[in-house]
């Protein structure tokens, strides 16, 4: 599984709860996945391909490489 190369973030496990929560004994294993994205960035004058998550790309943390 890709993880953002600056933040680190990568899938989440937890338990997905029924729609009715009288009975907690209903749960079922779920995984969270990061909207990760692979771009060419420009880090220092030479250009490579990295997974980003895009709220790294939203916040600016990175310069895409045009």
């Amino acid at each position: 599984m890709a993880k953002c190369e600056f933040c680190e973030k990568g899938h989440q496990k937890g338990h997905r709860i029924s729609i009715t929560r009288s009975q907690v004994s209903r749960r079922a294993n779920k995984t969270w996945k990061p909207n990760i994205k692979k771009v060419k960035i420009n880090d220092n004058g030479t250009i490579k391909s990295v997974y980003i998550c895009t709220r790294c790309l939203r916040s600016n943390k990175v310069t895409r490489a045009i």
